[in-house]
């Protein structure tokens, strides 16, 4: 059969299950938006800037599987790569559709706008090809096999893809597959599969602790079923990194807590670091997710990775995560697992008051708001290391990108993502101000959309997480001031949403517990000097680690200091 390009992929898109298209409209891509606006599925939504979108994007993909945005050519392209690389260091598949130049115009070497005016080089292409998995330039005659190639190596891979759509041959016609494009992964190799299999069972039969470890890969490849039906039958205990929170349910009697090494309670390091069976998944030695470094894996450890798997003695090519964990349950049927008590409730008891509100209550607070089922969107800096102490109720889903990327404001974009992957659930966005006012644009478009989330700001007067770090009376830690609880009267007048401004426990405690028919905006006002103790535990080892022993940190009150 026959489809113009453009249709054809946003109809690969719409089979491999993106049914929301993010970005920013420019000329260069505009031939493609209109036919997105003739089809009128997958749905536009767009966003105030294509950083904002990457981050809106990462996050739809991390819940949907797949993510796509538009932008245009240079401009568009260059201003959502750092979302991109940010999905390539946390392996997230989104396809980046860049709308470029004319083919005729490369062709004949014209100089254009929104380029260096050096002629197409391809040094766009160039660019992305450091931060994404694999790149197309699309011509009439690659396009059905650059498309469906760089789809199917996002969604195999978790990782983003970059795609050049020329603005001259979005209406071409050419011939096209009629099937629609399947989402499979590559088997894997047989003899290497069997054999791995029976080495890791008959290093679990005899173990007497063991043990899984999980980093992201655990949630990019949705195999945390298997792995607790493996911890059920072999009583394994199962500890995350702080980037893979939420992976497996936080109230499972196998889950043995947050590893960070030194960073770790005592219990989570003898269950990982004592094991005499460990298997990793995705493990990656981060120095922001390993306790910067104290993290003591035994020797003897399986490390699980998207595509081979690892240990000591052997190496396992062309064994793929889901299959291996797969044949490992089946291979177990025969095991009767034995069932536990669930993990007793978590202790962090809020009390309200009419004192001025704290870090430690507000997390309480937290603690005590989230419910089954909430979908919660995590800032970096205090937001992060406030809420890695709380435990998450059964069948949440959490989303940062505070532990590997970093990059502040990503929370705010993210937002939106999360709830048109997820509708019908509850969301809530969990930031600070510094961050806020990276991508704060985005709200109008969650208010735009009809959407309804939570959003909570720690207003505290500049950048906390840097203040435990270095400067903590500095100028370059201050931010403006902003009249936050007013923000969605000015981004969206005619829709409506309440704001409150929260100073004490019992003022944020009346929110918490109120009736709410709109978007629910909460300011809560804490001193700019508190901070949840592993911001300032992490913030003190970020020192050290950057700048060294006699750095400038080592000054009298140089640091937010841990309490007495």
């Amino acid at each position: 059969m026959k489809q113009s390009i453009g249709n054809f992929l946003l109809r690969r898109l719409k089979e491999a299950g993106v049914k929301h298209i993010f970005g920013v409209p420019g000329d260069y891509n505009l031939e493609l938006m209109q036919q997105l606006e003739e089809l009128g599925d997958p749905a536009w939504i767009g966003n105030c800037n294509e950083l904002n979108a990457s981050y809106a994007t990462d996050a739809y993909a991390r819940i949907n599987g797949l993510g796509a945005l538009i932008v245009t050519h240079g401009v568009g392209a260059l201003s959502a790569i750092n979302g991109i690389a940010g999905a390539y260091a946390e392996h997230v598949p989104v396809v980046c559709i860049s709308g470029s130049l004319p083919l005729r115009a490369i062709q004949r070497g014209d100089l254009m706008h929104h380029t260096l005016a050096d002629r197409e080089k391809g040094n766009f292409c160039r660019m992305f090809a450091e931060v994404t998995q694999a790149q197309a330039q699309l011509t009439p005659e690659n396009a059905v096999a650059e498309i469906d190639r760089l789809i199917l190596t996002a969604w195999r891979r978790k990782l983003p893809v970059y795609l050049e759509l020329p603005s001259d041959i979005s209406y071409l016609e050419v011939e096209v597959p009629e099937r629609p494009l399947k989402l499979e992964m590559i088997p894997s190799d047989q003899d290497n599969l069997n054999a791995c299999t029976g080495m890791i069972l008959e290093r679990l039969k005899a173990a007497r602790s063991p043990a899984f470890l999980l980093d992201l890969d655990a949630i990019r490849f949705g195999v945390s079923v298997r792995i607790m039906e493996l911890a059920q039958r072999f009583q394994m205990r199962v500890a995350t990194l702080n980037c893979a929170k939420g992976a497996v349910p936080e109230t499972s009697p196998h889950f043995a807590g947050t590893y960070a090494g030194i960073g770790s309670s005592a219990a989570t390091r003898e269950s990982i670091e004592g094991s005499d069976c460990l298997l990793t998944v995705g493990y990656r030695r981060v120095e922001s997710t390993t306790g910067f470094f104290t993290d003591k894996l035994p020797a003897s450890a399986i490390h699980l990775n998207s595509h081979y798997v690892d240990t000591a003695d052997n190496n396992y090519q062309g064994v793929y995560l889901a299959e291996l964990l797969q044949s490992l349950v089946d291979s177990s049927s025969s095991i009767v697992a034995k069932k536990q008590p669930a993990r007793p409730s978590p202790e962090r008891t809020f009390v309200p008051s009419d004192d001025p509100l704290t870090q430690d209550a507000y997390w309480k607070a937290m603690q005590s708001f989230l419910r089954p089922g909430d979908v919660i969107v995590v800032e970096d800096g205090t937001s992060s290391a406030g809420f890695g102490r709380l435990t998450l109720p059964d069948d949440c889903t959490y989303i940062t990108g505070a532990f590997v990327w970093c990059s502040i404001g990503y929370a705010t974009g993210a937002l939106l993502g999360a709830i048109l992957a997820t509708p019908g659930r509850r969301h809530l966005l969990l930031t600070g101000e510094g961050s806020l006012q990276m991508t704060v644009q985005e709200i109008s478009t969650v208010m735009r959309h009809d959407l309804k989330p939570w959003i909570f700001v720690n207003q505290n007067q500049g950048y906390t997480v840097e203040r435990c770090v270095l400067g903590k009376d500095a100028k370059y830690n201050e931010v403006a001031t902003w009249r936050y609880s007013e923000l969605p009267k000015v981004f969206s007048p005619d829709k409506k949403a309440e704001s409150y401004v929260v100073t004490t426990g019992n003022e944020l405690r009346n929110v918490l517990e109120s009736l709410h028919s709109a978007m629910v905006f909460v300011e809560c006002v804490m001193d700019k000097f508190d901070a949840p103790i592993d911001l300032i535990l992490g913030g003190h080892a970020i020192a050290d680690t950057d700048y060294g022993a006699r750095g400038p940190q080592t000054a009298v009150n140089a640091q937010i200091a841990l309490p007495t």
